[in-house]
């Protein structure tokens, strides 16, 4: 029945389109062009010219000069009209040609309409209103794989020998600090699993006295495990985490990862936005939202541009606009040289005065786009000797270890 509706009004829409065309054809009088209001105004400028030199304003010189530029005027003005009535005539029914022409016009627009939606439409799919489409990107978000699951499907086996040992052992331990640093300790080795469940017996110890940042480190581990993914135990952690802050960065930022996987772009885009405008430009997360919030908000349908002051990797160092024109004029080779060259420079720098998170993650993912991995996962391990302890920005160069192919 819906369908039925459907092409219903299509069809309705092609008559009228039809209709449109065949009342153009048949208006076979011609258009009155505006030239003729033209030609009484060059007629009064002629008359007052005469005037003008007859009192003397002006000489006969210049009357001369203004007479021929009047009749240049004139004389487009009659060149204008007779195009205009010529192709005012050219419209006229001549024989059966202009209706041949409206029944072709016609046939291919509702031909090719039709085989267009054939192809990239969904015939018999039902109507799917906005608010239908929010609730099954809803239902998904509800219903995506746990944690476990996830993980079996990255092919990341749990030990259950392990667990059970390294559970036996934190049984023992009921001091929430020595727990903090253990967990620590064991997500800067990159040690996900062990973080994961050293945080859980930190949760159960604290109990009721469990900080915000307590169950932030529980959703980071949770993530950090399942290379990026949020999954439904992340979710709770971070809704645990928001009830205690409602300020707190990554827990937000978490939050609009897992909307975003989940397509809810407007979603995502309302976490982030006061992050991206309002956020520490120096955290990590935060320039990885400015790096993304505009795509974010166009597939949200959201008019945004991120304001100047908050533009991504304002602190980086990139190559100047001299770089780019000269790059432009390289062979390959050439250009090869130039970006190793400028990697080079950053490593240096990195390795003399340091730099932020961003840029080591930039560095090892350039150095895995040169394909020189053995380099990239050397940066990578110093760079995690260099942010131990912090947790979110050992997070952020995981993820740029996993995505760069390296050993995390």
């Amino acid at each position: 029945m819906a369908n039925a509706g459907f092409w219903a009004v299509a069809l309705a829409l092609a008559t009228i389109v039809t209709a449109v065309l065949v009342s153009a054809l048949r208006r076979g009088r011609a258009v009155e062009l505006p030239v003729a209001a033209d030609l009484a105004i060059y007629k009064d400028q002629m008359a007052e010219i005469d005037r003008d030199l007859a009192r003397g304003t002006i000489t006969a010189d210049e009357a001369a000069r203004l007479r021929g530029e009047v009749g240049r005027r004139v004389l487009d003005a009659d060149r204008a009209k007779a195009a205009g009535s010529a192709a005012v005539g050219s419209v006229q029914p001549a024989g059966g040609l202009p209706w041949l022409a409206v029944a072709v016009l016609v046939t291919v627009v509702l031909a090719g309409s039709a085989l267009a939606y054939w192809r990239i439409g969904t015939p018999g799919y039902p109507d799917m209103p906005l608010r239908a489409r929010l609730a099954n990107l809803d239902a998904g978000i509800a219903g995506r794989p746990s944690q476990a699951k996830e993980l079996a499907q990255l092919g990341i086996v749990i030990d259950a020998a392990a667990d059970a040992k390294l559970k036996a052992e934190l049984a023992s331990e009921t001091d929430p600090d020595r727990l903090r640093q253990a967990f620590s300790s064991r997500f800067g080795a990159g040690e996900m699993r062990s973080a994961v469940l050293t945080v859980e017996r930190l949760l159960e110890v604290a109990g009721p006295d469990a900080t915000a940042a307590d169950h932030t480190n529980h959703a980071v581990a949770l993530v950090a495990e399942a290379q990026g993914y949020v999954s439904p135990e992340a979710e709770a952690a971070l809704r645990a985490a928001l009830t205690l802050d409602l300020t707190n960065e990554v827990a937000r930022y978490l939050v609009g990862e897992m909307f975003l996987q989940g397509g809810r772009f407007d979603q995502a885009f309302r976490f982030w936005r006061p992050l991206a405008e309002g956020g520490d430009p120096a955290a990590p997360w935060i320039a990885a939202i400015r790096e993304r919030i505009e795509r974010v908000a166009g597939l949200a349908g959201i008019p945004y541009q991120l304001p100047e002051a908050a533009a991504p990797g304002a602190g980086l160092a990139g190559p100047s606009a001299g770089d780019v024109a000269a790059a432009a004029e390289m062979t390959p080779e050439d250009r090869q040289a130039m970006i190793e060259g400028m990697v080079a420079q950053l490593s240096d720098r990195l390795a003399t005065n340091g730099g932020s998170v961003e840029d080591w993650d930039r560095l090892i993912r350039s150095l895995a786009v040169l394909e020189r991995l053995d380099e990239a996962q050397t940066i990578y391990d110093e760079a995690k000797v260099r942010f131990e302890g912090r947790l979110a920005e050992l997070s952020f160069l995981r993820l740029a270890a996993v995505e760069s192919g390296l050993n995390p």
